[in-house]
């Protein structure tokens, strides 16, 4: 429905064409318009309700009967997950190796010297590692670098850099008459 108006100002600038007026909803269409804005405004306070009902239980959304990644599952996938989402992947993959340490190094290295700890700083990346007796320790230095390139080998490249080897801990320094003054005591033979 178009009307056309005649009269002064019923004609734009230069002969343009002339206005056209939209039509107002009236009657059936005014009332499904209002219909319409009010199943949305009521979809909008529904929805605003479940989700204060929903918080209140203490959980977001609800698992439907599609699968999603809510839904439950083996503990090894779950904990496989866990280790990716937190980005803890090395760490474990090295504590793997300090519980496989005998068939890494052979049971005569494993029997002497012990994996202590693994630093996962990316400038330093080392496997500090203890023996049990000077002799070891001296053994575990020369293997060093065979040991890097095979625990590289397990773990991936770049996870080990660096073997930090220790001898054995000396007793314990006691102070007491019969020692001379600035000696080391029994450290001075040990690492």
């Amino acid at each position: 429905m178009t009307e056309n108006t005649s009269g002064p100002g019923a004609e734009g600038a230069a002969g343009a064409a002339p206005l056209k007026k939209t039509p107002e909803p009236s009657g059936v269409d005014l009332a499904r318009v209002a219909l319409r804005a009010a199943k949305e405004q009521a979809r909008a306070r529904g929805d605003a309700a479940q989700q204060k009902k929903q918080a209140r239980r203490g959980g977001g959304l609800r698992s439907g009967s599609g699968a999603d990644r809510r839904d439950p599952m083996a503990l090894g996938a779950a904990i496989n997950r866990l280790l990716t989402e937190r980005g803890w992947e090395t760490p474990a993959a090295v504590g793997g190796v300090m519980g496989r340490w005998p068939q890494i190094v052979g049971d005569d290295l494993a029997k002497h010297c012990v994996p202590l700890r693994y630093d996962d700083d990316p400038a330093e990346r080392v496997l500090t590692v203890q023996c049990d007796s000077t002799a070891w320790a001296t053994q575990l230095r020369l293997l060093a670098p065979q040991l890097v390139a095979r625990l590289n080998q397990d773990l991936g490249h770049g996870t080990v850099r660096l073997i930090k080897v220790q001898g054995p801990a000396g007793p314990p320094r006691r102070f007491g008459p019969l020692r001379a003054p600035g000696s080391t005591g029994p450290g001075d033979t040990y690492g």
